[in-house]
């Protein structure tokens, strides 16, 4: 058919178009083309199965579809496939309405959060309604047309409902190019009415055709670099903080040659774990709450902060508290200004990889003062024998060192596991992480250098991310020689396992390790720290006495949560799931766990026993958490003052 306003059309449904259009999106970066998205992922219930369902059937053979456990889960795993490609690509994912679209939310936000694009595609209500309230739609008093996707709004980089056919002439164009853009990505929403997704329009042909879309590298401003370069020339004791910017650029080896050239130090924030690979004696490691306590001294030192690729959270600033140096100035390099500008920084709006580049040209012959030199090694050797002594799987642990600590099977820390994981990693393996007591370690503890990578989440510290991400990891790296390797707690393993179904499913090969120290022990570590007495943070069955609803009716004295250890079997969970399961409790079968794991098809569980409330050596930075004001809690005034006392460390730059 020929439409006067269009040229050749072809009669698709909504469902239908969307999906064609989807299939033909291509990302070209550094000359590398690349499908945008090569599958999509979802579940189906009424609201999108009969229009979306019946386009992707129709069409699986040019966009393939995975079937998950949780919408939550899949755009995890999107999410990890698009950090994995480094924003070059990511998946589609869809759900019904209602509660499933819902599910979907939180990963949405980590996405935005971290700048990582992923593309929803959620049922929503019917446009006719004539049909009054459908199942699960939400009937909001201030007016018929809002549904639970509204909740998208202040979290997704863009959204649209799409409520006529034509509107995705408009709609789907402008949704890839916010998701190809690295400064302006992140969770994309198209809400499909269910009505909507099976009308039939006449579309232009043309708008199915293979279309590019150019990932463009920021050319930096050579005024701004000018500005830069004195600053760096004139600063006595300077320090870069690399981002995760530094790895979406693929500026790893442009900064090891500026801090080769010069001497000056860089440190890595949770994203930036792995900028440096081949480190000099200039490298810091991690800094902020869960850095090198010698990091840390160093950059109270500072009086220039270089910071590259990095949103700077609290966890990094030590919520303002770690630039000590009345004369500390900042810069940074970065292709969002409102994260460039952050620190009142002479900013450079461009890619990390062009600006290092022109700024090493910019401060050729600079090199860090010979006093600036010497505490920088002394810092990183004092520090290496730190880290050597707490990740040792071989020194025994003297559990009578950790007050309060229970009685459990657990012969090693946390930290010598993560020992032991080093041991065992090669060149291309990467480990995953995202909340409870996991980033940090690997943060302070996995070496991310050589080829070895760490995928920390700690934008939005989901829990629940981790396994997903695994998935899409992998997805993103066919090459089964290389190890992708998920670091979890117990209780983020109990927040969201069901996707271990979905890598049974898909054949993926993975090895999920997971510290069985019976809680929430980070949490509870805070708790210590900010409270004075723990609550509510370890999985322990209820003491003997009423039940909650009675004390509660009564207003008597209710059972706390402080009995024995929750009776939980990981292992049969896993296995009951579709994965193989290890028990390991000694270093020795630790080694024997990781190395049989490689050569297991699909997912490996591997369940140690880690030695409750035995922490590696402290960063030594305050953060701002308040304790309460007043409490009938003798002990509570003096954390108070404690806490008063480090709001005085703030400071604020402008």
């Amino acid at each position: 058919m020929t439409n006067p306003n269009y040229g050749a059309t072809e009669r698709l449904t909504v469902g239908q178009a969307v999906v064609r259009f989807i299939a033909a999106q291509y990302t070209v970066a550094d000359g590398v083309k690349r499908r945008f998205i090569p599958a999509a992922m979802g579940i189906f219930g009424h609201g999108n199965v009969a229009g979306l369902g019946q386009a992707l059937d129709q069409y699986n053979d040019i966009l393939p579809f995975v079937q998950g456990r949780n919408e939550q889960g899949l755009t995890h795993a999107a999410i990890g496939f698009a950090k994995a490609t480094n924003r070059t690509q990511t998946f589609a994912v869809t759900a019904s309405i209602g509660p499933g679209a819902l599910n979907m939310v939180t990963a949405a936000g980590l996405a935005t959060v971290n700048h990582l694009p992923v593309l929803l595609l959620p049922g929503d209500s019917y446009t006719t309604r004539r049909q009054g309230p459908v199942l699960q739609q939400l009937e909001h008093p201030l007016g018929p047309d809002i549904s639970v996707n509204d909740a998208f709004r202040p979290i997704a980089k863009y959204f649209d409902r799409i409520t006529r056919p034509e509107q995705l002439l408009y709609s789907l164009p402008s949704a890839f190019r916010v998701l190809a853009n690295p400064a302006e990505t992140g969770a994309v929403v198209l809400a499909l009415p269910q009505d909507i997704q099976s009308h039939a329009f006449d579309f232009p042909k043309a708008f199915f055709e293979e279309r590019i879309w150019k990932i463009r590298r920021q050319v930096p401003d050579l005024e701004d670099i000018g500005q830069v370069a004195k600053m760096i020339k004139a600063a006595k004791s300077p320090i870069i903080i690399a981002g995760g910017g530094v790895i979406y650029s693929g500026a790893t080896s442009e900064l090891e040659d500026l801090a080769n050239a010069t001497g000056i130090p860089v440190c890595e924030t949770f994203g930036g774990k792995g900028a440096i690979q081949k480190p000099g004696d200039w490298h810091l490691m991690g800094l902020g709450l869960e850095g090198s306590p010698e990091t840390n001294k160093l950059v109270a030192q500072a009086d220039l902060i270089i910071s590259v690729g990095t949103r700077l959270t609290d966890f990094a600033t030590g919520s303002q508290s770690m630039f000590q140096n009345p004369d500390v100035k900042f810069a940074s390099i970065n292709i969002n200004e409102h994260d460039a500008i952050k620190q009142g920084a002479v900013a450079i709006l461009g890619d990390a990889k062009l600006s290092l580049v022109s700024l090493t040209q910019g401060i050729a012959g600079y090199k860090v003062t010979s006093d600036w030199a010497a505490k920088i090694s002394t810092g990183v050797a004092i520090w290496a024998k730190q880290l050597a002594d707490a990740i040792n799987p071989d020194l025994l642990f003297d559990k009578s060192t950790v007050a309060d600590s229970p009685e459990t099977n657990a012969v090693i820390t946390q930290g010598q596991l993560i020992g032991l994981m080093n041991e065992s990693a090669k060149s291309g393996d990467v480990i995953i992480a995202a909340a409870g007591g996991a980033p940090g370690d690997i943060q302070k503890a996995w070496d991310a250098t050589n080829g070895k990578f760490a995928h920390l989440e700690f934008g939005f510290s989901c829990m629940g991310y981790e396994i997903p991400a695994g998935i899409g990891v992998r997805l993103a790296t066919p090459d089964q020689s290389k190890r992708v390797l998920v670091f979890i707690g117990d209780g983020t393993f109990l927040m969201a396992p069901t996707e271990l179904v979905t890598a049974a499913q898909e054949g993926i090969n993975m090895t999920v390790v997971v510290s069985e120290n019976h809680g929430y022990q980070v949490i509870r570590r805070l708790q210590m720290w900010r409270v004075g007495h723990h609550f509510g943070n370890e999985f322990r069955y209820r003491q003997s006495g009423p039940s909650v609803a009675e004390a509660g009716a009564a207003k008597g004295a209710a059972p706390r949560l402080e009995g024995d250890y929750l009776d939980i079997d990981i292992i049969k969970m896993s296995e009951g799931m579709g994965a193989s399961a290890i028990y390991a409790t000694t270093p020795g079968e630790i080694r024997k766990a990781l190395a049989d794991a490689r050569s297991i098809s699909g997912p490996v569980v591997i369940v140690v026993p880690t030695v409750q409330h035995a922490n590696l050596p402290a960063s030594n930075v305050w953060w701002d958490v308040a304790p309460a004001e007043v409490s009938t809690q003798p002990w509570v005034a003096a954390i108070r003052k404690d806490y008063e006392d480090g709001l005085s460390t703030q400071r604020w730059h402008a």
